[in-house]
């Protein structure tokens, strides 16, 4: 077994506790400050590119093996990805840490060549399959996404330093968020859980007609949305690319209770449990925005309600799901890897030994109850229940973190 994926995922393990540890030691201070600004802009990419990133890189490059029952194109283009992207991002995280746009604008580029290495090896990939099924085209059109992300970040960080943009700066920003978020994290998400869950649930027999309509509204929901952003369309325009991605979340929910009713397993652990219910809080988010977008469309685009839209989706569902799917991806991973080679040559212990899924389970719920906690503090201009609330979630999610990391010490 490779030893590529470990690199990435404890790279981003490693991400994730220097996040938490960094709004412990400020007591989520930085929450209270302009979203668009160092500070925020450093916590953000460290959550964002230094965890679900790199976690998702890592994941990547082993699910996809799986998936096509095959080697990835080159495994030494993945480590010189790896270091290039690491290297790079942090360079980026002390170019937005200390406000230097000469900094901010060398490693971004040095950040998209990692990224670019990294679309390059799963291309070559995919096309060498040549095993095109809902799976692989998410995958591959998430990949796309991350590239046109890649390309408008590094657009945004070499203007700091050149200020060529103009007026498209607050577009291009608007369209990163949105390929980033929407369509590289929800698209690859939703494909490897095609994939995931039916494993988790030793589900059979399932139909998988839902996931070509699931795969095709997200797509126009993405591209309707970065479109409405580049070119400063209307709400109309925006209210659409939302419709379009709930409406794809609500028949992924369809699917996921089809995958779950032809199960063989009675539970797949708490993890999954708890990933599965975010799928549904996010169709519950698309539904509440798609309503304001009709009452009242102006209040969507106001700064309180798209930090609260952000943590709900950021965390509520991404962060979860990842979160819930390394509680057993983490596991098989470690198992295949020492104990694999040792089945029928001596006494191993079984993957459900190196984890206890009932503090997998006490972790998620805490995590969800902080979070709850956070938005309402946010939501009512209440700083001082929201640095709670964080506080208490980087806390929790500290020590769920570290429960994961331990699986690689067993």
């Amino acid at each position: 077994m490779s030893r590529l994926p470990f690199r990435f995922i404890f790279a981003g393990l490693a991400g994730f506790i220097l996040f938490q540890l960094f709004t412990l030691v400020t007591f989520a201070g930085w929450l209270g400050d302009v979203p668009r600004s160092p500070s925020g802009w450093f916590h953000v990419h460290l959550l964002v590119l230094g965890w679900a990133t790199m976690i998702a890189m890592g994941a990547v490059y082993q699910l996809i093996s799986v998936v096509l029952q095959g080697s990835i194109y080159s495994e030494r283009l993945g480590y010189v990805h790896f270091w290039s992207f690491l290297v790079g991002l942090i360079g980026l995280l002390v170019g937005f840490y200390s406000g230097q746009t000469a900094c901010i604008a060398g490693f971004a580029t040095l950040t998209f060549i990692g990224i670019l290495l990294f679309i390059w090896n799963l291309a070559v990939t995919l096309m060498r399959a040549k095993q095109w099924n809902p799976i692989t085209a998410c995958v591959a059109c998430s990949l796309a996404y991350l590239l046109f992300t890649g390309v408008v970040g590094m657009t945004m960080g070499l203007n700091f330093t050149f200020s060529f943009a103009g007026v498209w700066h607050e577009r291009l920003f608007g369209t990163h968020i949105w390929l980033g978020t929407i369509g590289w994290f929800g698209l690859l998400i939703v494909g490897m859980s095609f994939k995931l869950l039916p494993m988790f649930y030793l589900s059979h027999g399932y139909p998988e007609r839902l996931q070509y309509a699931i795969f095709t509204i997200w797509n126009l929901g993405v591209l309707i949305g970065a479109t409405s952003f580049l070119c400063e369309s209307g709400v109309l325009w925006k209210a659409c690319g939302f419709s379009f991605i709930t409406a794809a979340a609500l028949i992924y929910n369809i699917h996921i209770v089809q995958i779950y009713h032809k199960r063989h397993k009675k539970t797949p652990g708490a993890g999954v449990w708890w990933a599965t219910l975010s799928a549904y809080w996010l169709t519950a988010l698309g539904i509440v925005l798609c309503v304001l977008l009709v009452l009242t469309p102006q209040s969507v685009f106001q700064e309180k309600t798209i930090v609260l839209v952000g943590w709900a989706y950021l965390w509520g569902w991404v962060a979860l799901t990842i979160l819930g799917y390394l509680s057993k991806i983490a596991p098989f991973l470690w198992w295949t890897f020492k104990y694999g080679p040792l089945v029928g040559k001596q006494k191993v212990p079984s993957m459900a030994d190196l984890i206890n899924d009932r503090y997998v389970g006490i972790g998620m719920a805490a995590i969800a109850v902080c979070l709850l906690i956070l938005m309402a503090g946010i939501g009512g201009d209440w700083l001082a229940v929201a640095r709670i609330g964080g506080s208490a979630m980087a806390l929790c999610s500290l020590a769920y973190i570290l429960l994961i990391a331990r699986v690689f010490r067993r």
